[in-house]
């Protein structure tokens, strides 16, 4: 055998075997290789797109939490505010009670007091008319004793 057909032969078969495996097996292969790619690429976007999606929703849960806390204090204050006016509100109405209360003590002790000077002048006049008919060593009658009275009050 010759070394050079040997060769030849060898060439003719191994061209064969490329033709056949670029017509028979390389289409398939590349498909599927190609169709990974672009799988992986679609994976990758969607993964870009999920990152950017993630970021957005914490942007935004983060302003809303900023929100929820802004609106929260002012409810705080709001409430904080009201109950300072019903503490006032309060403090107003216990003042003008007790200042109401003080009043009508005042008023309580005027008139005790004046009932306790009417009934001292009459205590006063009783033993004044007493002395006088112990020094004159007579009676004076309840007429003439109302009078007496009269004119003293109407002196003092």
């Amino acid at each position: 055998m010759n070394i050079n057909l040997t060769l030849i032969g060898q060439a003719i078969a191994f061209a064969i075997f490329v033709w056949f495996c670029v017509k028979y097996v390389w289409p398939p292969i590349t498909a599927a290789m190609e169709a990974r790619q672009k799988k992986i690429a679609d994976g990758l976007s969607a993964a870009d797109r999920a990152s950017l999606d993630l970021e957005l929703a914490q942007e935004k849960a983060s302003k809303e939490l900023q929100k929820a806390k802004q609106e929260a204090a002012a409810l705080i204050d709001q409430a904080n505010k009201r109950a300072a006016q019903i503490v006032e509100a309060s403090k107003d109405d216990a003042r003008k009670e007790g200042e109401k209360l003080i009043e009508q003590a005042r008023a309580e002790i005027q008139q005790e007091r004046v009932q306790a000077r009417d009934a001292l002048r009459k205590e006063v006049a009783v033993l004044a008319v007493a002395g006088a008919e112990k020094i004159l060593e007579t009676s004076v009658d309840a007429k003439a004793h109302s009078e007496m009275l009269d004119k003293l009050a109407a002196e003092l």
